[in-house]
């Protein structure tokens, strides 16, 4: 039988990690086994509520459970965010398209990510994890407003013990108890373990960090083909009818909502 893409699947809230004040990560167990790729988005409903999409946060490797990772900026996630364990929701989806990870393969990788951008680069990031002799060197550089704005507290020490993996992090405002860097995450992004003939970029964060990244990443060198965003803002029905996520000639539902730089670099509204 056909899948029906508008039909949402039930599922069960199984836990709720809160990671920062505004931020919590949702467990969530489908009433199906779910599979997406790393950088697919879903929309997650709460049935009289409304639904908004989300990308999934968890491994996609993983088909019981799906993680998401969402900031409380308005009425559906303020609602969320007041749910808990055993609480209902849908999803619908996997849309769009994903990080095409054949295209990764042998290559030094350079993930930046801002605030709660990581959210959708920890799932990337998983799946780089399993399959880790396929790269050279996965780098992650990490930025947040201040250390209270850090997401995955916990994963970032794990993550910088992994083989091949190398991870740095900073904060904005600096206050007493943060010991690492202080500045934009553009000032880690310097002296980079990496060999640049062979390297990718893979960006995801607010609209204005990412806009500084991409030209510092040109600045650096890397090829518009090479840099890879993950451009999330404006959707809405997931599926290119509402025309809510129009970019040029593109849908970001439909035609990303992973996009390489070479793909975007002449339209002139794409930051906005």
């Amino acid at each position: 039988m056909k899948k029906n893409i508008y039909q949402p699947i039930e599922a069960v809230i199984e836990d709720v990690r809160h990671e920062t004040a505004t931020i919590k990560t949702f467990v969530l167990r489908p009433k199906f086994l779910f599979s997406f790729r790393t950088g697919q988005f879903i929309e997650l409903n709460i049935p009289g509520v409304g639904e908004a999409p989300f990308t999934p946060s968890s491994d996609p490797a993983v088909k019981d459970r799906l993680g998401v990772t969402i900031m409380n900026v308005g009425s559906m996630t303020s609602r969320l965010h007041a749910m808990h364990s055993g609480e209902k929701v849908a999803l619908r989806g996997p849309y769009g398209k994903g990080y095409p990870l054949e295209k990764f393969k042998d290559k030094d990788i350079l993930i930046v990510g801002g605030g709660v951008g990581l959210a959708p680069l920890r799932s990337l990031l998983f799946s780089l994890f399993g399959e880790v002799d396929n790269y050279n060197k996965i780098v992650l550089r990490y930025g947040a407003r201040t250390s209270g704005d850090i997401i995955y507290k916990d994963l970032l020490p794990e993550w910088a013990k992994k083989k091949k993996v190398d991870v740095m992090t900073t904060v904005d405002v600096g206050d007493p108890q943060w010991k690492g860097n202080v500045g934009l995450v553009t000032t880690i992004l310097k002296d980079l373990p990496i060999e640049l003939h062979k390297a990718i970029a893979v960006v995801c964060g607010p609209p204005i960090m990412m806009k500084f990244v991409n030209l510092k990443l040109l600045d650096l060198g890397f090829k518009p083909e090479d840099i890879y965003l993950s451009m999330e803002k404006n959707m809405s029905c997931g599926l290119g009818k509402c025309g809510h996520c129009r970019l040029g000639s593109y849908y970001i539902c439909k035609d990303g909502p992973v996009f390489t730089y070479e793909q975007l670099k002449d339209m002139h509204d794409i930051w906005d």
